[in-house]
């Protein structure tokens, strides 16, 4: 069989004041197009479908859009679980009208999907808690799924711990492996999604996301992949905005985001993982497949404007975090000139090179030398001895009347 295994779509999210949506838009016509032409058999999209919980009415219309191509008219299964931006219960919201399309919602750890079948399509055979089982026609094996949808540590372990005081680790070792020596024998596929925030024992741990919220405080949410099941083929992972192995018994993958979210993305080459599992028993075969869609994010540094013109005028398409590092702040006329030549430039930083001096830390104060005198003196002061410019000059004496 073979899956195609996506997260992390952030449906709505904005990068500062820059919409994405159109860029979402292209992206998930291109995963379309790589689920038809792999003939995926099946979909699993790792949570995170939404960057808030509360996305926009254009984000909820994309995400149905998306999902129901994905299903090519209700043949391929497509299970989409809950992440840590999403409200579970609005994830849950059209369960009922998805199943029908061949969509199957995972808002809570603790749902239990309904028994149903597509017609002359798939059928789900067996569902409990953080389980379910499919048939599908083509396949002679049925395919089992160990499912946790997102939530916090203290919810889990209410939801999974025998008592209070058990460690996450064991709570969701215990449950995944009952759930695993009941089910996941060696006569169908074995799988498991989740979003969590999984790292290797005794390995250096993944960073999360810039700007992401974070799952990980002090390691206290930490999930370590030898607790995934033996039995399992294929961990579908979503959380981490790059692809990555955490690596395990068996492959414990991080597909990534499918677009840069953020500048300490920049330059991250985005895919989706393609999965063949040949056998029970066997690892599959992993194929990455990278996505083109979307802007390129870019952080760049230049010491002038002349140089940092040049090169935003011939890379239009990118979005940029543009850090000029000067001898003196920089001119309204060079912030003017720079926005003007290009409509991508997210964020603008101004930063003053450091000199060296021989001024003392502490600084006199002459009470002989007039109001924007000591002003200069206290900028220089404060800014490594960087003059102000005649911009924050005017500002000043526009402020105090002077």
């Amino acid at each position: 069989m073979r899956i195609l295994h996506t997260a992390d779509w952030h449906l709505g999210k904005k990068l500062d004041h820059y919409s994405r949506i159109e860029e979402q838009k292209e992206v998930m016509e291109e995963i379309c197009a790589i689920a038809k032409e792999q003939q995926v058999d099946m979909v699993i999209v790792a949570g995170d479908l939404f960057d808030s919980f509360n996305p926009p009415i254009e984000a909820t219309e994309l995400l149905y859009r998306t999902l129901k191509k994905l299903t090519r008219n209700g043949r391929v299964p497509v299970i989409a679980i809950a992440g840590n931006h999403d409200s579970p219960d609005r994830v849950n919201v059209a369960d009922v009208l998805a199943r029908e399309n061949g969509i199957i919602f995972i808002g809570h750890p603790t749902d239990i999907v309904p028994l149903f079948e597509v017609e002359d399509s798939f059928k789900l055979v067996k569902s409990e808690m953080g389980f379910i089982e499919i048939e599908l026609p083509s396949i002679d094996k049925p395919i089992r799924l160990l499912h946790t949808a997102f939530a916090n540590e203290v919810r889990l372990k209410e939801y999974f711990a025998e008592d209070k005081q058990q460690a996450l680790q064991d709570s969701l070792h215990n449950k995944w492996q009952a759930l695993a020596e009941q089910y996941c024998d060696d006569k169908g596929y074995n799988l498991l999604t989740t979003h969590l925030f999984i790292g290797k024992r005794e390995s250096e741990l993944p960073e999360e996301p810039e700007g992401e919220k974070p799952l990980n405080i002090g390691n206290a949410d930490i999930v370590y992949s030898d607790v995934i099941p033996k039995q399992v083929q294929y961990a579908a992972l979503g959380h981490l905005h790059r692809y990555q192995d955490v690596g395990g018994n068996q492959p414990v993958i991080y597909s990534g985001s499918p677009l840069q979210y953020s500048f300490a993305e920049a330059g991250q080459q985005k895919y989706v993982s393609i999965v063949d599992i040949y056998t029970p028993n066997e690892l599959p075969v992993i194929t990455k497949i990278g996505l083109t869609a979307g802007k390129q994010l870019e952080r760049k540094t230049f010491s002038n404007t002349d140089d940092a013109v040049e090169w935003l005028s011939q890379n239009k398409e990118s979005l940029v975090e543009l850090t000029m590092e000067t001898d003196e702040f920089l001119k309204a006329e060079d912030r003017r000139l720079i926005y003007q030549t290009h409509s991508g430039v997210v964020h603008l930083i101004p930063k003053v090179r450091k000199t060296d001096t021989d001024e003392e830390t502490t600084h006199d104060i002459d009470i002989n030398k007039n109001v924007d005198e000591l002003f200069v003196d206290f900028f220089k002061s404060k800014n490594d001895g960087a003059e102000p410019n005649s911009d924050i000059m005017d500002m000043f004496n526009e402020i105090f009347g002077l």
